[in-house]
């Protein structure tokens, strides 16, 4: 049996309810993906194109600067990844979390929360971050029985 961990970033509480979720289905390990400067209701205002969040995804080269690196990713072959989507893709903190460890011969699960979107180009963009991980397209706000589909087939 392979050994999993649910790593997420949630901006409002909504993803980590969903990881939590996630993780007890899937008897996973849980780590919290946090940003070294915190998101502020006022950075998070998309409709404010100077936010912070909304300067962060107009750049997609943009890498927020993480809290720790203290996730012991080598020690698992699968890993589920939550986020937010924002603009149609993984806030850029995703990208900043990949970099910053190896997820080669890893298996990537996504999944995601969202007020009315799909992934988007989520997959597409996160992809050069893990090299020589596969990237699996999960499920967006998923319900009791995605969440439990999931776990059972990754």
């Amino acid at each position: 049996m392979s050994k999993k961990l649910v790593a997420y970033f949630s901006a409002s509480g909504k993803t980590a309810g969903t990881a939590k979720q996630l993780a007890e289905a899937a008897g996973a390990d849980i780590y919290e993906i946090k940003p070294a400067v915190p998101y502020t209701s006022a950075d998070l205002n998309w409709q404010d194109k100077q936010s912070r969040s909304s300067v962060e995804m107009s750049d997609h080269s943009s890498r927020p600067g993480l809290a720790d690196t203290n996730a012991d990713i080598k020690e698992y072959d699968t890993v589920y990844v939550g986020f937010p989507v924002w603009w149609y893709i993984a806030p850029t903190i995703i990208n900043t979390f990949l970099e910053a460890y190896d997820f080669s011969g890893k298996k990537i699960v996504l999944f995601a929360t969202s007020g009315g979107s799909g992934f988007g180009k989520a997959v597409e963009n996160l992809m050069p971050s893990a090299p020589g991980a596969e990237i699996i397209e999960g499920k967006v706000n998923p319900s009791a029985g995605d969440i439990k589909a999931l776990a059972e087939k990754y």
